[in-house]
């Protein structure tokens, strides 16, 4: 059984630092790539950063410089750190592994 934890969110001033983590079980980790979504109300799910098993990256164009995806394949866990964030950052972060594998989700709060 494939499972999903993301930890990490809370609640930041705009200009603050925050650090996700998703620790992954039930799945060859160093065998897939893997993604960080986030989703608010109303809007459709985003893909904001992807890492690919040789740790290539991708970034959407309003996280770029800001945040940085990374994983350690010994602890089975894959990082998102976000720095500079803003109060358009807020969302739910979700961890995705391809193709249908997702976390619960951890709430991200930006303050003005």
């Amino acid at each position: 059984q494939v499972q999903l934890v993301e930890s990490g969110g809370g609640l930041v001033q705009a200009g603050g630092s925050l650090r996700l983590s998703c620790a992954a079980s039930g799945i060859f980790f160093s065998g897939n790539a893997m993604g960080w979504y986030r989703q608010t109300p109303g809007k459709q799910r985003e893909l904001v950063a992807s890492i690919t098993r040789g740790g290539s990256t991708n970034y959407t164009d309003s996280v770029k410089g800001r945040f940085t995806i990374s994983r350690d394949n010994a602890k089975n866990t894959v990082y998102l750190q976000m720095n500079s964030l803003k109060p358009e950052d807020t969302a739910v972060y979700l961890c995705y592994i391809p193709p249908i594998f997702w976390g619960q989700g951890t709430q991200v709060t930006v303050s003005s």
